[in-house]
């Protein structure tokens, strides 16, 4: 059974975890034009598919997000914001 320390060790490194995925997120949202982007993605070429694997998930991620708020804004599928 685990110790209450251990379970607390968990849950504060979970926390901080989850605080560093959110920050950077955040910065990674700010790179939004063509330009941007592409620099972005020049620089994490730079790294191997492990090294750049959560980045490239939050990036794919937010693309997703993206390209549903636009069909959603331009009414495609009956949707109207």
């Amino acid at each position: 059974m685990p110790s209450i320390r251990r379970i607390r060790t968990s849950i504060v490194n979970r926390l901080a975890e989850r605080r560093a995925h959110r920050r950077l997120s955040e910065e990674l949202a700010a790179f939004r034009t063509a330009a941007e982007r592409t620099e972005l993605d020049l620089m994490l070429g730079r790294h191997t598919a492990e090294q750049t694997r959560e980045i490239e998930a939050i990036l794919a991620q937010q693309d997703a997000g993206r390209r549903n708020h636009a069909t959603v804004q331009s009414g495609v599928g009956g949707f109207r914001a």
